[in-house]
């Protein structure tokens, strides 16, 4: 197997494991217009390695996690909905982001390869940005499960017995942040909400408990990972629409499959 392919699989993979539990709150807590919005700012931080001559991934995490901490100050201090405020931050971020990279002339770049992704180019660099990216989110995963499961299932009664859900809620928007950086260069900027969302929602139906999801949504997004790397490789398609189509049709084949009962 090639050198890129065996990047691009390795990749894959580690972002697919991390994204299954993390998917999961973004289903459970219907957060998918808010990886939107992020996935919108990245193109803005993009634009502003390109224009600081700074690698792009790390611009792109750390205007991810600077729009997460400002959604929820003006979420705290705004009395405007929290979808306007989301479609106002995702829409501003997106256009100036845009406008950003008209004015660098001298700078060439593929821009389909940011919207859409270029996994088969993940080079050594790249491949321990996604490892470490993700070995880290997984991580903190793990150490806040419980709390999460908690402002998850009744935010008040949380709070009641002294969990600091403010905090909770901003980790939780922060992780997103990271993997939303980490998944650019995968499956891009358009479709980087698909990969949290579609195998998540896919193990839902056949989950009867919260850690049984996250296990079956991972494992789906692996399955994915390999079809659409092997779609890829087989018929020339591109590496990360084609992730996300097998997602799809996993999600759709779930329907076939019977209803596993609580």
């Amino acid at each position: 197997m090639p050198d890129f392919l065996l990047n691009a699989l390795f990749a894959g993979l580690a972002l697919a494991v991390v994204a299954g539990p993390l998917g999961s709150f973004v289903v459970w807590r219907r957060m998918a217009y808010f990886g939107d919005t992020l996935s919108h700012a990245a193109l803005l931080g993009v634009a502003l390695g390109l224009l600081l001559d700074i690698s792009p991934t790390l611009t792109v995490t750390i205007g991810c996690v600077l729009l997460a901490v400002l959604l929820v100050t003006l979420q705290q201090r705004q009395p405007l909905a929290s979808d306007t405020l989301l479609g106002i931050l995702a829409h501003s971020t997106l256009s100036l982001g845009l406008v950003a990279l008209s004015f660098m002339q001298d700078v060439r770049i593929d821009l389909m390869s940011y919207l859409f992704g270029d996994l088969l180019a993940v080079g050594t660099n790249d491949l321990a940005w996604i490892a470490g990216g993700s070995a880290l989110v997984l991580a903190l995963l793990a150490w806040l499960w419980r709390p999460l499961l908690a402002i998850t299932v009744h935010e008040e009664l949380a709070r009641v017995e002294g969990l600091p859900v403010a905090a909770i809620r901003l980790a939780l928007m922060l992780l997103i942040a990271i993997v939303i950086a980490v998944a650019m260069k995968i499956v891009g900027v358009l479709l980087i909400t698909s990969l949290l969302i579609i195998p998540a929602a896919a193990a839902q139906r056949h989950a009867s408990t919260p850690e049984q999801m996250a296990g079956g949504a991972s494992l789906i997004g692996l399955l994915a990972v390999c079809g659409g790397l092997a779609l890829s490789w087989y018929q020339d398609t591109p590496a990360g629409p084609s992730i996300v189509v097998c997602a799809a049709l996993l999600f759709l084949t779930s329907f076939a499959l019977p209803r596993r009962n609580a």
